[in-house]
């Protein structure tokens, strides 16, 4: 991963724009669909007005009003400010659409700071946990946390990868009334839940805009880099659950999310699809917008090679799903990037050669060009890609197993190379195919359909 010294970038934008305001919301409903629209403006009267676009024909007949409707929107606004903020990164962050008491000013501020983590390190900026900025409520407007009828479906988030894909099969075998929820579809995640059987008219899309001056700003020099993306995942489907008035909503997040992308520290790529934050979303929504509400990763308990084990078993959809960030959006494999070598080390003990290149187009193992991103997921490099894969116990453990299946054939060019420098995992890959692990948020009735379902 690159790093850039913007350090000196950073304060000059932090004079030039000293305060960010988050002016307002509006909503407006209508038949067809739901349009959200948020006021934000940083100084040098620079307004951002990004939007939200909910399809309504999946919610059947919804009652002209909808209790906790703003109090979901108002918070939502506070995750999609982040985007905004980080072009300039203005010490003070003013709060006029609503009020907050300090508790979630705290709690905001966190989630800013470690979702921000890796944007403060690959441009080289030394942030304060506290003092990076202030965040002033200057409102008298308090939306209040509410309950609401709930139903039993589950609200299940698909990106369109193999880990959404297993969480969907499992819960759908076993007799749960799921929704489907998207934002900004790819066709990945359409193919994963016409392949469940699901129908499409089930499915619930949210369409999510970024105001294009915010993409001017990135062309004019000012600050970019990642955001946490769960988080603004999070905060949307509570509004989509609130619509169809579900309890559940089910992530696809594994124990794997929690390790630090730089060893040592906090950073983390996945920091948002973390147990931390999974833990402090639910204290956050509990306490601050409805109790009613069970957020929960149902694979939090596994890890990336059990996940991988569960996928191999379900071949349906192997010609569907796809976690490559770079050609995603045309459902295709780059084939150059870590996600794209990550899915296929971690599947290759389960699924032969010759079907990962049926999936992939070519054997992602035998091209040398990879070595580098081959390095920083084995943990031979420093630091692991600033991606979403798993832990560096778990890509070794996987390549060990298949180096041993392979022994005595002619090995590709990467398994060659790491035959001759790999040192043995602490764990087999046995061990780590039977653990279950214990920090979770699964009622007894999720655990057990898991425990049932996983080995």
């Amino acid at each position: 991963m690159k790093i850039n010294d913007n350090a000196n970038m950073y304060n000059l934008l932090r004079e030039k724009h000293p305060f960010l305001v988050y002016e307002n919301f509006t909503f407006e409903r209508n038949k067809k669909q739901l349009t959200i629209r948020f006021s934000f403006i940083m100084a040098g009267d620079i307004h951002f007005t990004p939007t939200l676009t909910i399809p309504l024909a999946a919610f059947g007949n919804l009652p002209t009003e909808i209790k906790g409707l703003e109090t979901i929107i108002f918070n939502i606004g506070m995750i999609e400010l982040l985007s905004y903020w980080k072009a300039a990164c203005p010490p003070r962050v003013i709060v006029k659409a609503g009020a907050l008491n300090k508790q979630q000013i705290d709690w905001w501020k966190k989630l800013w700071y470690n979702g921000l983590g890796e944007f403060f390190y690959t441009n080289g900026i030394e942030a304060h946990p506290t003092k990076f900025v202030e965040i002033i409520s200057e409102s008298d407007l308090h939306f209040d946390s509410f309950h609401f009828a709930i139903n039993d479906d589950i609200l299940l988030p698909v990106g369109g990868g193999k880990d959404s894909a297993v969480t969907l099969d499992v819960l759908k075998n076993e007799g749960m009334a799921i929704r489907p929820f998207i934002i900004n579809p790819l066709p990945s995640a359409f193919g994963t839940i016409e392949a469940a059987g699901i129908e499409a008219d089930t499915i619930i899309t949210v369409n999510r805009t970024i105001d294009p001056r915010l993409l001017l700003l990135n062309d004019e020099g000012y600050l970019n880099g990642h955001t946490p993306f769960s988080a603004m995942l999070a905060f949307v489907a509570l509004l989509a659950a609130r619509l169809g008035n579900m309890r559940h909503i089910a992530l696809s997040n594994e124990s794997s999310a929690n390790e630090p992308t730089i060893p040592g520290t906090k950073i983390n790529h996945q920091y948002s699809k973390s147990y931390e934050f999974e833990r402090d979303f639910r204290d956050y929504v509990h306490g601050h917008i409805s109790e009613d509400f069970n957020y929960f990763s149902f694979l939090r308990p596994l890890n990336e090679l059990q996940i991988a084990r569960l996928f191999a078993r379900r071949p349906k959809y192997f010609g569907h799903f796809n976690s490559c960030n770079v050609g995603g959006g045309t459902a295709t494999w780059c084939t150059q990037c870590p996600k794209c070598l990550f899915t296929w080390i971690i599947l290759s003990p389960f699924i032969n050669q010759q079907k990962l290149i049926s999936i992939f187009g070519r054997h992602l193992l035998d091209d040398e060009s990879l070595k580098p991103t081959f390095d920083e997921l084995t943990g031979l490099a420093a630091e692991k890609p600033f991606e979403c894969v798993g832990t560096t116990e778990e890509v070794n453990a996987a390549l060990q197993r298949v180096v041993k299946s392979m022994a005595g054939m002619h090995l590709p060019a990467l398994l060659r190379y790491y035959k001759q420098v790999m040192t043995p995992v602490e764990r087999q890959t046995e061990h780590l195919l039977d653990e279950f692990n214990g920090q979770h948020f699964l009622n007894p009735t999720f655990e057990k359909l898991l425990r049932k379902n996983y080995r």
